[in-house]
């Protein structure tokens, strides 16, 4: 497949043309309606594990790939996977539909006016509108949030969960969606049923993750020397991703029966340690409860076979999953049991961090604002061995 850069990517581009871009006017297109997207930060690894996402989409054209200091590189100089694509890499923000940002937390924040003021649906995979409150932001990635006023308007990208939000944002004027992290992906979409319920009294988190998640920039900690043979656990007490877990579980508990957000004490503080695995791709996400009240495995079956009965991609295991089972896929696994012996809920999650917990849900997120079936280019199966 060929695609080329669109002649349109001038960062001075007349306010007229945001006009004509977007999820509204998309779906008012006459003809082929085609999704001019654009990726910013596309060098990267979720950059370029979108790309190729985008690639095999059927209703996408890329319109642009932005990078730092690049001027019409070949997308093959950071991905030469990606031969044969016909893809440069260049410094304008490009002009389409949709834009990706896949950036170092701060950046985005900084470019979504611009991007916003076009027309374009705005859609990051990193951290700047994944949060509700603007204070999160100091307390936790050290930053004063710069677009306040965006941030307000913006929807947490966990399809699953935020489906009819996601939507109505695409009729507004500015499109804002905070794509969910990796880490909180595995572990919101295997916790959220027990949260919808009520049922979670204390909560710890243990979870495992490639290196691949660490990013693409070299540290010496990230080494092969370093990291091969070896487990670690990192980011004891502070990691950034569990302000998104209370968030949302919190959330949950507001959305069932019980109509709080105090309806699972145990998510108001999550007691998460993420580890770093010696393997490329893959969260594994380890989920100890202890219920507010005595629980069957009947009822648990319940929970998650109504939760998640019609979703596509999250799916209930009847044995513990492993990273290898959705390697490459867009997959969430999930499985349930309750200890007889301890009285505690074990609910294990799955996925690929740079497909589900990245990339892979990006696209499924704009296939839900651009009205699309949201397995749309997402079809594939997890790759073995």
């Amino acid at each position: 497949m060929t695609a080329k850069l669109s002649a349109t990517n001038d960062v001075s581009a007349p306010a007229t043309e945001s006009a004509a871009l977007g999820p509204r006017v998309y779906r008012t297109r006459p003809g082929g309606r085609t999704i001019t997207v654009g990726v910013i930060g596309a060098t990267g690894y979720a950059g370029g594990e979108l790309i190729r996402l985008l690639l095999a989409h059927p209703r996408v054209k890329l319109a642009g790939l932005y990078g730092r200091n690049r001027d019409h590189e070949p997308v093959t100089v950071s991905h030469p996977h990606l031969s044969g694509s016909g893809l440069d890499v260049d410094q304008a923000i490009p002009v389409a539909d949709a834009i990706f940002t896949a950036l170092p937390h701060g950046v985005a924040a900084e470019m979504a006016p611009e991007i916003v003021g076009r027309g374009s649906a705005l859609l990051d995979i990193g951290p700047d509108f994944r949060l509700h409150n603007p204070a999160d932001y100091p307390a936790w990635y050290k930053f004063d949030h710069p677009a306040k006023d965006l941030l307000a308007e913006a929807v947490y990208g966990l399809p699953e969960l935020h489906r009819a939000e996601m939507a109505a944002a695409a009729e507004r004027d500015r499109t804002i969606i905070g794509l969910a992290g990796c880490y909180p992906t595995a572990t919101i979409l295997t916790l959220a049923p027990l949260a919808r319920a009520g049922l979670i009294a204390d909560l710890a988190v243990d979870a495992k993750s490639g290196v691949s998640g660490a990013g693409r920039e070299a540290k010496a900690d990230l080494l092969y020397s370093e990291v091969n043979e070896s487990v670690k656990a990192y980011g004891m007490f502070t990691h950034r991703h569990t302000a998104e877990m209370e968030q949302e579980l919190q959330e949950q508990g507001a959305r069932g029966p019980l109509g709080s957000r105090d309806a699972n004490p145990g998510v108001a503080t999550v007691d998460f340690l993420p580890h770093l695995i010696p393997m490329t791709r893959g969260i594994l996400s380890s989920c100890h409860v202890r219920t507010t009240r005595p629980v069957t495995q009947a009822e648990l079956d319940a929970l998650y076979a109504e939760a998640y009965r019609d979703e596509a991609f999250v799916r209930v295991m009847a044995d513990p999953p492993a990273t290898k089972n959705v390697y490459g896929s867009n997959q969430c696994r999930v499985w349930v049991k309750l200890d007889p012996r301890s009285g505690r809920v074990l609910a294990i999650g799955a996925i690929d961090n740079l497909v589900k917990g990245a990339a892979g849900q990006a696209v499924q997120s704009l296939n839900v604002i651009f009205g699309l079936p949201e397995t749309t280019g997402l079809e594939q199966y997890p790759m073995v061995p």
